[in-house]
């Protein structure tokens, strides 16, 4: 595709996109909206999240979350 009906095609789009990069360590999401990209943060501030999920008697957990407690929980802990 030339360049300048990219620019076009880019310029007229006014719905937002969402990138999700899932990683075996860690994972992403982005959003491109008013012609840049956002980096979305997770419940603990950061821009990129572990992959990992873990479960308990009583909690599902993903995330940060996750990763903190596997040590003391490494049966019941998934990460990449």
């Amino acid at each position: 595709m030339p360049v300048s009906i990219k620019k076009e095609i880019s310029a007229s789009c006014e719905v937002p996109a969402i990138g999700i990069d899932l990683g075996t360590t860690y994972s992403c999401v982005a959003v491109w909206k008013q012609n840049r990209i956002e980096i979305i943060t997770n419940d603990q501030g950061n821009r990129i999240t572990p992959s990992s999920v873990a479960f308990n008697d009583t909690d599902r957990l993903v995330g940060d979350a996750a990763k903190n407690q596997a040590a003391y929980n490494p049966t019941n802990t998934i990460f990449g």
